[in-house]
């Protein structure tokens, strides 16, 4: 039923018949969902909201919770970070549904708690953002090694996207987390399958991964200097 008709012209079994309807399209959704790899129903989901502008709150939530449905493909090794994930996404969204007008942008939400002089506090939103941006650029990070070179091991791909990203702003304790996680790294072959989907043609993998960096990146960037013009950018964990 198209939006704004009215059932009450509509018998028992017409309504019934159209539900019936209903709910096999939305089988046949997920069924279509499921037979497409991970990083192109990522690009789908995020080109809807690309548009949204520089630092779009909503379009950093939505990479965000697309990056908790990647890590999920590398499995409980990451369980810890992951966590951590859920928790920032938490707090922004949080304070993004009090006024998502006002809060449209990220920069106005990092501004005011630098106003008020609790930027820096560990539950702020602006760590919640720098943790997550510099977890998507692990990810990032991850699949364009993940790309370039196919001689590496899944461990050995993890291993250099953190040298790059995460390491440098963890703390004895996070680094510690992380060698334990490294050694719990399922197979590559396994880790390509998941992110690919059923049936998918494996050379499809390498354009889809460079789409999703290509929506990602500018986002990110953008979120980095900005931290970094207001100095927050230097943060570091336990």
């Amino acid at each position: 039923m198209r939006p704004g008709e009215d059932k009450g012209g509509m018998s028992k079994e017409e309504e019934e018949e159209e539900e019936e309807e209903e709910e096999e399209e939305k089988t046949k959704k997920k069924t279509k969902d499921k037979d497409r790899s991970a990083i192109r129903l990522a690009v789908e989901e995020l080109s809807l909201v690309e548009h949204q502008g520089k630092a779009s709150t909503l379009a950093f939530l939505a990479v965000s919770n697309l990056l908790l449905q990647f890590l999920d493909k590398i499995g409980p090794t990451v369980a810890v970070l992951r966590h951590d994930i859920r928790r920032n996404i938490e707090r922004l969204e949080d304070v993004y549904v009090l006024d998502a007008s006002g809060y449209s942008s990220l920069v106005d939400i990092i501004k005011k708690e630098v106003s008020e002089g609790t930027a820096r506090k560990s539950d702020s939103c602006t760590r919640a953002t720098l943790w997550l941006t510099r977890s998507m650029d692990f990810s990032v990070a991850l699949l364009e090694i993940l790309n370039k070179d196919s001689e590496l091991s899944l461990q050995q791909v993890v291993e250099e996207a953190y040298k790059t990203t995460l390491k440098p702003w963890h703390g004895w304790i996070s680094s510690a987390a992380y060698k334990v996680a490294l050694k719990l790294i399922p197979e590559k072959k396994l880790f390509i399958s998941l992110l690919m989907g059923k049936g998918q043609d494996q050379n499809m993998l390498k354009p889809d991964i460079q789409n999703l960096v290509s929506l990602v990146q500018p986002l990110l960037t953008d979120i980095h200097a900005n931290l970094k013009k207001l100095r927050l950018d230097r943060l570091k964990s336990t």
